[in-house]
């Protein structure tokens, strides 16, 4: 067993960090809200502490899951951040979704110090994390990968090394500009059907067995039908509106178009404005309501 240490607990990083804790490591948590640390401890036991570098403190591992760049320079390089604090030879492990050029920077900075970093965004949302079947997209060495992956195991339910540091990132972006379509694709389909009088769970019975099924689909077409977007439910719209942010950053970089990408992104902007800013990203379909 490990000593770990697990950065960022919000809705994927609280039961993440859980299930290190549940399969025998010893874990430290720390948060930015102190008392969702001591929250934490007190669920799962382990301990907390005030600053990522005394989480890290003699750690193996640490694990960060964080909001974006600014939060995972912030943790890692910046003051009181683990790399501060982490022992020659442990690894560094971001299930953060960020962009490439950090992950590749952060690379650079944890070599210099003598420590190890493996980028290793996570699809899967909320349920994922908490039933422990996420699927993680890994960039970085072998060497520290193979390490770390057993820890991943705990929270996983694929794994897979992509290739150099920022892979993970890039393959990540992927599988965002991939759900982007989808969800629009489902949304317009669930209204072409309501619209059309036909009853949305008898089509999504038949067309589900064929060539039209997708994740998406079968987890999301009822959101869809009964206009159930709650609140801290599923994967929200800002997060979304982030990520694809990050897909086009890059596309423009290396010269890749994404116009069904950039076209779904401006959609979710009209979500937002409509107050829907927490709202699942199957969500989509309330524009298409008038």
């Amino acid at each position: 067993m490990a000593k770990v240490a697990f950065i960022g607990l919000g809705v994927m990083g609280y039961p993440m960090a859980g299930y290190l804790q549940k399969a025998g490591h010893d874990v430290t948590v720390y948060n930015r809200t102190t008392a969702k640390a001591e929250k934490w401890v007190g669920e799962y036991g382990g301990a907390h502490a005030d600053t990522p570098a005394k989480a890290a403190e003699g750690c193996d591992f640490v694990m960060a899951c964080v909001g974006n760049d600014d939060d995972l320079r912030s943790v890692t390089s910046g003051p009181g951040g683990a790399f501060e604090a982490m022992k020659a030879g442990s690894i560094f492990v971001d299930h953060t979704t960020a962009s490439a050029k950090v992950a590749k920077e952060l690379y650079a900075i944890a070599k210099a110090n003598g420590v190890e970093f493996v980028d290793a965004p996570i699809s899967g949302g909320q349920a994922g994390a908490e039933n422990g079947a996420l699927t993680v997209m890994c960039g970085g060495d072998q060497a520290p990968y193979d390490s770390a992956k057993p820890l991943i195991d705990a929270y996983s339910k694929s794994c897979r090394l992509i290739g150099e540091s920022g892979s993970g990132q890039l393959c990540k972006m992927v599988n965002q500009i991939c759900i982007a379509g989808l969800v629009q694709g489902l949304a317009e389909a669930m209204e072409f059907a309501n619209k059309s009088g036909l009853d949305g769970r008898a089509v999504v019975d038949v067309i589900s067995k064929g060539a039209a099924q997708s994740w998406q689909m079968e987890n999301r077409y009822e959101w869809v039908l009964d206009g159930d977007f709650q609140d801290n439910k599923g994967f929200a719209v800002d997060w979304m509106r982030k990520d694809l942010g990050i897909c086009l950053e890059h596309a423009n970089e290396v010269g890749a178009q994404l116009p069904v990408t950039a076209l779904v992104d401006q959609f979710y902007a009209d979500v937002q404005a409509m107050g829907g800013r927490r709202w699942d990203t199957s969500s989509l379909v309330m524009r298409l309501k008038k």
